[in-house]
Parts: structure tokens; C-alpha cells; sequence
């Protein structure tokens, strides 16, 4: 998967910017899309972009992707923002740092006619589309499953996103929802691994050593790294949720006969490619929901009937920590190979 550079200056921007006017283009002109994005190092917000990327050429109606991606929180985010506005975007894809905080902004893109969806994670702003995952029940699904696992009575290890991240919250509320239903489970540690891969292997690792004691753990999203660590250290599996990474699959596959019991729920980077679909129809004239969730599905190793759909999923030429590949389910035209190529229009 590839990195990418991260984009700071305005000048770098406006000097790829838009030759096309902002706002509404008719549908005879290509369009010219923005992306904010503010975590790297991580392969599924990498992912996101590719999908992204990969969606603007399939479609056929993208002449340019103008990407700003760093590492930001919500004031670099604003100033990505007004410099892809700058450049003459008729559309920006936000995968947003904060709810709130980007309101001011999104107003301000917005009465230029710019079309602003928030992908991944929602903001708060009227005028923004919000295209999600059904992220409170991506947290329900695998928090239910994990305390059936354990009867319903037990101490559960839970490791969260990032402190503040819209995404995080809206997934707590689904965990806290089904973690009333079970009075009997008690969550003895929590983490914020930043959903980063490395950082959640030193959390598991730390908390083997400490010697507490967890019968389950819930995972926002990081699995693979995870399980490793635990690998590592000797240690009994325990029943665990993750994603739908690659590498986690494989160990769902390969490590049942070792007493690995896990679900993955799936979280695709493609709603990024969604995003743009949105943002594609609504510069269409094309009616659209201010609010569009896609729905999601979860693949356990508990039955051998189950073991082969997770065949069917894992690809051996994607990297272990790599979420699968390919479109949402009616939301892209792009195919997995040109998602792994990550190539945009003119690139």
C-alpha cells in the first residue's frame, strides 16, 4: 500500500489546483474533487484514500484529485480546507477530526457551492452529506457477539480509536447500548490505540504483563498486530473482535484449531469511494439523502461453514494489517486491482 506525502503548503495545493470553476459544474465538465484526511501511517485511512482515488477514475467524470493528507487535528484540518476551497474544488470528501469543529468551514465551502460529504465519521454542519458505516451498530454486533462468547458473565479488555475522534464516540455508544444488556460483563481496561497498528500491539503486550486478568477483548478495528503480540507472549487466546483486515482473517482461518474464537466486523475503506458517489450524484443534480449509512455485515470463525467464507475473503496478496479490498456494496464502479493501484485521474 502506498504513503503518502503529507500536504501542507498552500502553494503545493493551488498549484494543482482546479482550472474549472468551483461549485456545480454540469454534468458535460469533469469535475474536480478535494480530499481532507487527517491520520496516516494507518493502512485503512491509506485505503480510504485509494478508494477514493480509484472511484474518480472509474467514474469517468473526475479530471483531478487534490488530496490533503497529514496528520491533523481540527485547526490544520480548517486550513487544509480552506486551501482546497482555494484551488477550485467542486467537491471535498472530509474524513473529519472533530464533529463540530469544522462547521464554520463547511458553511464557508458551501456558499462557494462546493458540495462537502463528511466520509467515515459525521460532522454536525447542515450543509454537509454524511455517508457512514452504521458505526453504532458495528460496535453493537461485535460487542453481542463477544459477550455471548462468554455467557453473558466475565472481564472484557476494550481498545477504542482515538480520544475525541467522531468515529470513536459514535462507536462507544454502540458498545455502552449493548454492554446494558449484560450486567454481568465488566470492562476492566480501556485503551485509546489511536488505531494504529503498533501502538495497539505495545498496549496488549503491556497489558499481558501487568498480569490482569480479561476474558474477551474488543477491538475498534486493529486485530491483527494484536493477536501477534498476544502470540508472542504465550498466552492463551481469548474470544476477540476485530475487522476485516486481512491478516485477522487469515488467523480467524489458520489458528481455530489453536483455540482462536474471533469475529471480524467489517468496517470498509471504501466509504470513502462512497463518499465520492454522493458527492458525484449530488453534482448531478441527482437527488440524494443528506444522510447515507452503509450497513454492516460480521464474519466469525465459529462454524466451518462460517471458516469458508473467511477463505473467500482473504486475499494472500494484500498485507496482513491491509483491510480486503473492493467497492461497497452499490456505492463504486472501481475494481479491488485498481483500489490496490491507488491511482487517481491523470495520474
Amino acid at each position: 500500500m502506498k504513503h503518502f506525502r503529507a500536504i501542507a503548503a498552500l502553494s503545493l495545493l493551488a498549484a494543482a489546483g482546479a482550472t474549472e470553476p468551483a461549485g456545480n459544474a454540469s454534468a458535460a465538465e469533469q469535475f474536480v474533487i478535494g480530499v481532507s484526511n487527517t491520520h496516516i501511517g494507518n493502512s485503512w485511512r491509506e485505503e480510504f484514500v485509494c478508494s477514493i482515488k480509484a472511484e474518480a477514475l472509474a467514474s469517468g467524470l473526475v479530471s483531478k484529485v487534490i488530496l490533503a493528507n497529514r496528520e491533523a487535528g481540527p485547526s490544520e484540518q480548517i486550513a487544509d480546507l480552506r486551501t482546497l476551497i482555494s484551488a477550485g474544488v467542486n467537491a471535498i470528501i472530509i474524513n473529519p477530526s472533530d464533529e463540530k469543529a469544522l462547521n464554520g468551514v463547511i458553511k464557508a465551502a458551501a456558499d462557494k457551492g462546493i458540495v462537502v460529504v463528511a466520509a467515515d465519521q459525521p460532522v454536525s454542519a447542515p450543509e454537509a452529506y454524511i455517508v457512514t458505516g452504521d458505526q453504532v451498530t458495528y460496535a453493537k454486533v461485535g460487542a453481542k457477539w463477544l459477550f455471548d462468547q462468554l455467557k453473558g458473565k466475565g472481564d472484557v479488555f476494550q481498545m477504542r480509536g482515538i480520544d475525541g475522534a467522531p468515529g470513536d464516540g459514535v462507536r462507544q455508544t454502540g458498545f455502552d447500548v449493548a454492554l446494558k444488556d449484560y450486567p454481568a460483563i465488566k470492562v476492566v481496561a480501556t485503551t485509546f490505540m489511536d488505531w494504529s497498528n503498533e501502538k495497539a500491539a505495545q498496549q496488549m503486550s503491556a497489558m499481558l504483563a501487568s498480569g490482569k486478568h480479561f476474558d474477551g477483548v474488543w477491538t475498534s478495528g486493529i486485530d491483527y498486530t494484536v493477536i501477534e503480540a498476544i502470540k508472542a507472549a504465550n498466552k492463551p487466546f481469548v474470544p476477540f473482535v476485530g475487522a476485516d483486515n486481512n491478516g485477522f482473517l487469515k488467523q480467524l482461518i489458520d489458528y481455530k484449531k489453536d483455540g482462536l474464537v474471533g469475529v471480524a466486523v467489517a468496517n470498509s475503506p471504501a466509504i470513502g469511494a462512497a463518499g465520492l458517489v454522493v458527492a458525484l450524484d449530488v453534482l448531478q443534480k441527482k437527488p440524494r439523502d443528506k444522510v447515507t449509512t452503509v450497513p454492516t455485515a460480521s464474519y466469525d470463525n465459529t462454524t466451518d461453514a462460517n471458516v469458508e467464507v473467511l477463505k473467500t475473503l482473504y486475499d494472500p496478496n494484500v498485507a496482513p494489517t491491509d483491510p480486503i479490498y473492493g467497492p461497497e456494496k452499490d456505492y463504486g464502479h472501481f475494481t479491488a486491482a485498481q483500489e490496490k493501484d491507488c491511482k487517481g485521474p491523470g495520474e
